[in-house]
């Protein structure tokens, strides 16, 4: 895996971008958990095998590139053992920036990524996989993304996202979900029923929803950097009340329970 920034013009709207080339471990699914972000996911081999959801019955399409939103549940990503693409990370900013629009309209959905890009996706993909520099492949993102970009942002309001909106956001994400709505709210001068309507209406969820999904997002980077922490202090450390508080966010964002999500995630065991 490896990590990068975009350009300083792309950082309102992407987050980040990572590489990946992952070989030698155990063929089944991974659970690709829901986050603060709307990722995107270009395969640099084989087309991605993805269902929206986990051991749900979720139909597997074949994506040569796929681009989704915000979640409440993780998606299955199903996997011979290897896997090698680019995954970029965009903000909800970023959906009306190169996407052209808002980010409620990909919530809970997987799209092919030339349906929202057009031509451009067509290229991007196109380049990607003509250049074999993790350098050159991060250099593509930026040239095309700022080009997308650019034909999205300016005089347009339908191209702008509440500022209110997005400084929501940035602070629940800042305190990873542990803050409360009303709090937020009061901070941008807001009404809570207010605030959850126009926050619905650009990101897909309610920031009681997304606070919820920050805090689970927490516990699912401790528990996979850390595979042997016990999940009594999963749960403390990412501002669960109990672990059993835990066991039930993890079963409704996964499907499985903390123990069997543990013992099935394969790359868990990669390397």
């Amino acid at each position: 895996m490896i990590e990068a920034r975009p350009a300083p013009a792309l950082r309102r709207y992407v987050r980040s971008y990572a590489g990946f080339d992952l070989r030698g471990f155990p063929a089944g699914v991974h659970c690709g958990p829901p986050g603060h972000v709307l990722t995107a996911v270009i395969s640099l081999s084989d087309p991605l095998e993805v269902a929206a959801g986990v051991d749900d019955g979720s139909p597997v399409t074949r994506f040569g590139s796929v681009a989704g939103g915000l979640m409440r549940r993780s998606v299955a990503i199903h996997h011979d053992g290897r896997q090698q693409g680019v995954q970029v990370s965009l903000t909800p900013l970023g959906a009306r920036a190169v996407y052209g629009m808002p980010a409620a309209a990909l919530a809970q959905r997987l799209v092919p990524l030339d349906e929202l890009l057009g031509a451009l996706g067509t290229e991007l993909v196109d380049r990607l996989r003509a250049v074999t520099s993790w350098a050159a492949r991060f250099a593509v993102l930026d040239a095309l993304l700022l080009r997308a970009v650019g034909r999205r942002v300016g005089g347009d309001p339908r191209s702008r996202v509440r500022p209110e909106v997005a400084e929501a956001w940035r602070l629940l994400v800042a305190a990873r979900g542990r803050v409360q709505v009303g709090a937020v709210a009061t901070e941008l001068g807001w009404s809570r029923r207010y605030l959850t309507e126009r926050f619905r209406g650009e990101t897909g969820l309610s920031p009681k929803t997304f606070a919820r999904v920050l805090r689970f997002e927490h516990a699912h980077e401790l528990a996979t950097a850390h595979v042997t922490l016990p999940w009594t202090d999963v749960a403390t450390a990412s501002g669960y009340a109990d672990q059993a508080h835990l066991v039930r966010d993890w079963r409704e964002f996964t499907g499985r329970s903390p123990t069997v999500w543990r013992r099935g995630e394969v790359l868990l065991r990669a390397g």
